[in-house]
């Protein structure tokens, strides 16, 4: 039986060399990564720049706009207000916000629990929400409820699933007018200082400015990005707001994890977690009440991503085993769902023991093998994944989708044993080394030479997409 955080730690350095070759491929100004299992950190790394045009390179204490995530602390402030015996899911909201009853809204008689599902068919950001596009301010909370009065229900209660920001920012009232504090005031006193999160907050906080990245556009209108400027989501704190770091992040899903933790009940956690609605008709993924419900491999998942302006951010976490993957990047259109997804996959092929190649022999030094090669056909690296080698193109969408399996045949030559028989399969790959050791080349697929390669260094402008 694999020895899954041994596994896990042999994975790493590997998962390190792949992210970074993610972001130089994909040119994203910064990335923050962290991984946990049963609630340790074992990997917090940045890359790229937190402010590209004034140098500042990315740290791990750097904080990002982490978007949806909020609903994520919105729904364990309410089960919070559950378990103190101070709210009940199925409260109308119409009992905490009664504008909504004032204003004759159908959205009053829908309870707690349908706004926290996104079952109480609340349209989604009003009809005029160019407040995402920056066009104008984020509602306060007049706005917010004037939003909802305007035809704010597009279908009935309970008729199906609508993801819904305006939705959230209501329960964001529910969470002030049950706890007698503000939004802000309530989860800072009951998740994030509970739980040391120093970096973690409900909004962009103007007092710590310099501590914030910077976003950037994407490429789908231009072939270059431009900076965008931080705003505070004001009513909208509850269903977007939240700024954090991988790290806390990752410290903080854990207390999600069943069996572990202070913030809720394992009775709780289900609550939340269990799938209420499917997002299609076909789809394993799904919504529960404030956290979004997926399954990578054969692997249950929970988490949230977080999309805003200039920043796109995944979190996923296994309430089973405690595997947590935080991935922020600070670009539209980041790649933070790819990374995440591709380091689950990578951790468990790590721990795979049904895995078609032999393990590294004991007397042998995976290391004298790894690395990464190109030649003007393509780039491949020689990876440890667990206790096996693999050969993978890291500039494939995904590392494992059509890995070649390796085992070792002596000192220097590796055999391809399992993989896509178009390529070199039952073929060896060679090493060229010199009187040191270091490897000089290999020759691979198709008998072909490749050359060891590291990533270019380029200005911080032209590595981000600033310049061409």
């Amino acid at each position: 039986m694999t020895d899954t955080l041994d596994a896990y730690r042999k994975t790493l350095p590997y998962i390190r060399e792949w992210v970074s070759y993610k972001v130089w491929q994909l040119r994203v100004p910064g990335v923050q990564v962290a991984i946990g299992h049963g609630g340790e950190v074992l990997f917090d790394e940045a890359w790229g720049h937190a402010d590209v045009e004034a140098g500042r390179r990315l740290t791990t204490t750097d904080l990002f706009r982490i978007a949806s995530h909020s609903k994520t602390f919105t729904a364990t402030a309410l089960l919070q207000l559950v378990e103190r015996g101070d709210l009940r899911l199925d409260d109308t909201v119409g009992t905490h916000v009664p504008a909504l009853v004032a204003g004759g809204s159908p959205i009053a008689d829908a309870t707690v629990r349908e706004l926290m599902e996104m079952g109480a068919g609340v349209i989604r950001d009003g009809h005029d929400g160019d407040y995402w596009s920056l066009q104008r301010p984020f509602p306060d909370e007049e706005e917010l409820l004037a939003l909802v009065l305007d035809r704010g229900q597009k279908v009935p209660t309970g008729s199906s699933f609508n993801y819904s920001n305006l939705g959230y920012s209501l329960l964001g009232l529910v969470i002030a007018a049950v706890s007698g504090q503000s939004y802000d005031d309530f989860v800072r006193a009951s998740i994030t200082e509970p739980l040391g999160l120093r970096n973690t907050g409900p909004d962009w906080d103007p007092a710590r400015a310099d501590d914030f990245v910077v976003g950037y556009t994407g490429f789908h209108t231009a072939r270059t990005r431009k900076r965008i400027d931080h705003v505070d989501t004001r009513a909208m704190a509850a269903a977007t707001g939240f700024h954090g770091t991988a790290s806390d992040l990752v410290r903080y899903f854990s207390q999600h994890v069943i069996g572990q933790g202070t913030l809720l009940s394992d009775h709780s956690k289900r609550l939340v977690q269990r799938k209420a609605w499917s997002a299609t008709d076909d789809a394993e993924r799904g919504y529960g009440a404030g956290f979004v419900v997926d399954r990578i491999g054969g692997r249950d998942i929970r988490g949230h991503s977080g999309g805003f302006p200039g920043q796109i951010t995944q979190s996923m976490f296994d309430p089973a085993s405690g595997l947590v993957v935080s991935v922020l990047t600070s670009a539209a259109a980041g790649p933070a769902t790819l990374i995440a997804t591709a380091i689950i996959t990578l951790l468990d092929a790590a721990v795979a023991d049904d895995a078609p190649n032999a393990v590294v022999p004991d007397d042998v030094d995976a290391a004298t093998f790894t690395g990464r090669f190109a030649n003007p056909w393509g780039v491949t690296d020689v990876a440890r994944i667990g206790d096996r080698l693999v050969e993978i193109d890291p500039s494939a969408p995904a590392p494992l989708d059509a890995p070649t399996r390796l085992e070792v045949v002596d000192a220097d030559t590796l055999r391809m044993t399992h993989g896509n028989r178009f390529g070199s399969v039952d073929e060896d790959v060679t090493y060229d080394r010199d009187a040191d050791g270091g490897v000089r080349s290999i020759r691979a697929g198709g008998g072909m030479t490749m050359e060891p390669w590291t990533i270019p260094t380029e200005s911080p402008a032209v590595a981000a997409g600033l310049e061409a």
